[in-house]
């Protein structure tokens, strides 16, 4: 029978459990992605869903609410401003589990939470060119102008 096995308990005490989420929903919002265990994820889950539907509301009353869970306004102010308007048309569902492996001390299994809808770091270059570089083919060109001091002196030696 489950009876009272309603929350994850993570093994801490309310004080520390409570710290612990507002520090990952912090973390969170901040790099919009985080590694830690299954079981922290599938915690941390519906609460950052709660703050972002709260920020989709855009209230002071809002705000004040989620100040109170994550007490770091520069990320407030963000989550408020940018990832909620990217989440506008979005009825839920607002973060992902992403498996990664297991942790090499204890082999707990370890995943990734992060935004849905988050842009990959190296994505936001504009007007970068894609290819890649056309290296300078090697043979006598290359054999002409010698690369490190062994080959210099053998050079000069012979």
């Amino acid at each position: 029978m489950r009876h009272r096995a309603h929350r994850y308990r993570l093994g801490r005490v309310s004080e520390h459990r409570t710290a612990m989420l507002r520090n990952m929903l912090v973390s969170l919002f901040r790099h919009e992605r985080i590694m830690t265990t299954v079981t922290r994820a599938k915690a941390i889950r519906p609460l950052a869903d709660h703050m972002v539907t709260l920020a989709k509301r855009d209230s002071l009353h809002t705000r004040r609410q989620a100040l109170s869970m994550m007490p770091d306004t520069e990320v407030v102010g963000r989550l408020f401003d940018t990832i909620a308007a990217r989440f506008a048309d979005r009825n839920g569902g607002y973060t992902r589990i992403v498996r990664a492996g297991q942790r090499p001390g204890d082999a707990a299994p370890m995943v990734y939470l992060e935004l849905v809808d988050r842009t990959p770091p190296g994505s936001d270059k504009k007007g970068k060119d894609d290819r890649k570089k056309e290296r300078k083919p090697r043979g006598e060109a290359g054999a002409s102008a010698p690369r490190g001091k062994k080959t210099q002196k053998a050079a000069a030696g012979a």
